[in-house]
């Protein structure tokens, strides 16, 4: 096989494995932001607590999958406390919203920094996927076996939030819920404890995705403000409230990121925003959005 082609399928796989953890960030992002129209600029400070719970609970444990479940329930608590202490209270009110979250990103991002330092870490993958898969259309022939990995798992997630979403009761409310609040409440719905929950949901994915993603990669301070960006980024290109949209913008996003390192790093960083700017420019609700 040529070394040409090679490279590029070596590249299209970096990129695919990449839009798996912006998926899985995202669709937390896509539940808070598209679906309850909730401003959370803390978003990318979730992700990095959940990180480094995962972090603090597998070097204790020893056992990935146990800092995979407290990354996900820990920061599950952690947006019920947000949402009920502060966001309940300004529903409706965006600028409020988004200067009380970027606050907060600012704390939890100091303390974090008190507290572990200005060190890199990276969790160990779990024993079964260390190491690498045979893959001979890739560089070296073999490709890193808890990538693989993170692609399943993105698969599982879009596959259990569609589920979530589609095929049940509070799947049922939450759409409704979105398109009359109203109504429903009229119905006897409890409206604020089911948006209790997508907002829960929604951080407990945030917190999921810090664990896998310092595993694959590494988490540090500073790293929220990447992944809240590339939450934008991928919810808009997708489509605010679209778990489709994301799953498309996601793969967009990675794929044009991990090609433009590889051909053109020069000039990759502005790769993502033109992408975004021509989607906005002829699909101002995003690929999959439903127009306002």
């Amino acid at each position: 096989m040529p070394k040409a082609l090679v490279d590029l399928l070596t590249v299209l796989l970096n990129g695919v494995t990449l839009a798996a953890l912006y998926f899985i960030v995202a669709s937390g992002f896509t539940l808070i932001f598209g679906l309850m129209r909730t401003t959370n600029m803390a978003h990318g400070s979730l992700y990095m607590l959940g990180a480094y719970i995962g972090v603090s609970v597998t070097d204790a444990t020893g056992d990935w999958l146990t800092g995979v479940v407290a990354g996900f329930a820990g920061l599950a608590v952690v947006g019920i406390v947000i949402h009920l202490g502060l966001l309940a209270r300004m529903a409706g009110q965006d600028l409020r919203q988004a200067l009380v979250t970027i606050g907060l990103s600012i704390i939890i991002a100091d303390l974090l920094l008190a507290y572990y330092g200005g060190v890199t870490y990276q969790i160990p993958p779990p024993d079964y996927v260390v190491g690498s898969t045979s893959l001979p259309f890739v560089v070296g022939g073999s490709y890193s076996s808890y990538r693989l990995l993170m692609i399943a798992i993105a698969v599982g997630v879009a596959g259990a939030l569609w589920l979530i979403l589609n095929r049940t009761r509070i799947g049922m409310y939450i759409r409704a819920g979105i398109d009359d609040r109203d109504m429903l409440s009229a119905l006897g719905v409890n409206v604020s404890r089911v948006f209790l929950v997508v907002f829960a949901l929604g951080a407990g994915l945030a917190g999921l995705s810090g664990v896998i993603g310092a595993t694959a990669l590494s988490i540090s301070p500073s790293e929220d403000g990447r992944y809240l960006l590339s939450s934008l980024v991928v919810v808009i290109v997708g489509g605010m409230g679209s778990l489709g949209g994301a799953a498309i913008g996601a793969l967009i996003i990675g794929l044009a990121e991990q090609i433009g390192l590889f051909y053109a790093p020069t000039y990759s960083i502005f790769i993502t925003f033109v992408i975004m700017a021509a989607v906005l420019a002829v699909r101002p609700q995003g690929l999959l959005g439903r127009p306002a």
